[in-house]
């Protein structure tokens, strides 16, 4: 069995004193682990950093095996960021969140977006918005996606400024006006993922943003999961509540 594609590695883990076991993202297999002989080496530590873009060969005897990676660079973005905080802290919650998807299961339009969203990183100040949506769409692929076509009270598909936090669907702001306290914040540029026009988000809706999108990962994802909230997007929410 082998198969050969970009893809982007999401994380890496020691595996006795010389190899490590790779978590790679690909648009057509997936999240895929496999064991990369000499991976502690100089030359491959610096390549098999979390946002690296590789050319991954993947070889097993069967399908379900863990298989051996041999891994060439394509992109090394991680070095290029690594000297702006709040970019690099976004780089590795993307990865960590993308690390929730299931093992070998394929995710293209998700993987194309990620791929988006790290370009965007490098190339200049657009990717908080792309990034909410991302997660958005994590969440959707995950089986718990937000219903923002309409208001869940009314039927109507305009004034929708909240999200109820029990049936995960949008509120217009009339329905919404008596609950407003109990219901959470949806920035009018997450409704871009829906067709819809929005207008550039400033730094409180983005930070608005990432409030709605954590709020049902926490629910649906970390808890479960009995993970905790990834410290990188903790510290890249706070460096984008602190711009200006």
């Amino acid at each position: 069995m082998e198969w050969r594609e970009n893809g982007t590695v999401l994380s890496v883990r020691r595996h006795g004193e010389t190899s490590a076991i790779v978590d790679i993202f690909t648009r057509r297999h997936g999240r895929h682990l496999g064991l990369v002989r000499g991976g502690r080496s100089r030359r491959l530590r610096a390549v098999l950093q979390p946002g690296n873009g590789v050319q991954a060969l993947w070889r097993a005897r069967l399908s379900e095996h863990l298989g051996h990676f041999t891994i060439e660079p394509e992109h090394l973005r991680a070095a290029s960021l690594m000297s702006q905080r709040a970019k690099l802290a976004a780089l590795n919650s993307l990865c960590q969140l993308a690390a929730l998807l299931p093992e070998r299961e394929a995710h293209p339009r998700l993987y194309d977006v990620f791929v988006m969203v790290l370009e965007a990183l490098e190339a200049g100040d657009l990717w908080p918005a792309m990034m909410a949506r991302w997660e958005l769409g994590l969440l959707d692929d995950l089986g718990f996606g937000l219903d923002l076509g309409e208001c869940a009270a009314t039927g109507r598909k305009d004034e929708l400024i909240y999200v109820s936090p029990k049936s995960a669907r949008a509120v217009s702001a009339s329905a919404g006006e008596p609950y407003k306290d109990r219901l959470l914040a949806l920035p009018a540029f997450l409704l871009a993922a829906n067709g819809q026009d929005a207008a550039a988000p400033d730094g409180e809706q983005i930070v608005a943003g990432f409030a709605l999108t954590g709020f049902f990962l926490q629910r649906h994802v970390w808890g479960p999961r009995g993970l905790d909230r990834p410290l990188s997007r903790e510290t890249m929410i706070s460096g984008l509540a602190a711009s200006p």
